[in-house]
C-alpha cells in the first residue's frame, strides 16, 4: 500500500468536496477548484475525510495513488490557506511595476516585458524588486512564477536577474586580467 495514498484528507470546517465520477470538485473560503482525476482511482468522501483507493497494485496504480491523493490534498489547502511564491529582482535598474493586467517588467532590454496574469492569479509588488505570485492552484502558482524568472534567469557572474526568494545563485570568478 502506498505510504502517501493510504493516508485520508480531512475536510477543514468552511471546505465542501464533492465527487461526480471522477471529476472532484473542491470549495472553500479561497475560492473553487476542480480536477479530473484519472478513472482507475476511487475518490471517496467519508463525512470530514476524504480518501483515494486504487483497483490493483500494479505499478502504474500504485504510482497514481500517492499522486492522487496529493493532488486532493493540495486542493484542499490551496482553497483554505493560498499558495505565495516570491521572487527577487536584482540589477541596476530592473524592476517590476504593477499595472490594472498584471505587471510591466523593466529587465536591462531594449523594451519593457508586460506579463499578464492568468485567470486565478494575483500578482503584487510590495517594492520595486519584489515580485509575489498568489493563488489556489499550487501548481499554476508555481508554473506562473517560473515563467516570471524565465523573462531574466539571473546570471552567475553578477547575479543580475529573477530569482526565488532565498535562492542562491552560483557565482563564478571573472576572466582574469593581467599580462
Amino acid at each position: 500500500m502506498s505510504r502517501i495514498g493510504k493516508l485520508p484528507v480531512d475536510i477543514p470546517a468552511g471546505v465542501t468536496v464533492s465527487v461526480a465520477g471522477s471529476v472532484v470538485t473542491v470549495k472553500g473560503p479561497k475560492g473553487e477548484l476542480k480536477r479530473t482525476f484519472n478513472p482507475a482511482m476511487t475518490v471517496a468522501v467519508d463525512g470530514s475525510q476524504v480518501s483515494v483507493t486504487r483497483p490493483s497494485d500494479e505499478p502504474g496504480h500504485k504510482s497514481l495513488h500517492g499522486l492522487s491523493r496529493t493532488l486532493l490534498f493540495n486542493m484542499i489547502e490551496g482553497v483554505t490557506k493560498g499558495y505565495v511564491r516570491q521572487l527577487e529582482i536584482t540589477g541596476v535598474g530592473y524592476k517590476a511595476e504593477p499595472k490594472p493586467y498584471g505587471l510591466l517588467f523593466a529587465l536591462g532590454y531594449s523594451h519593457q516585458i508586460e506579463f499578464k496574469a492568468p485567470e486565478g492569479i494575483k500578482l503584487t509588488a510590495p517594492q520595486p524588486t519584489t515580485v509575489v505570485v498568489e493563488g489556489t492552484n499550487k501548481e499554476l502558482v508555481g508554473q506562473v512564477a517560473a515563467e516570471i524568472r524565465q523573462l531574466r534567469k539571473p546570471e552567475p557572474y553578477k547575479g543580475k536577474g529573477v530569482r526565488y526568494a532565498g535562492e542562491q545563485v552560483r557565482r563564478k570568478a571573472g576572466k582574469a586580467g593581467g599580462k
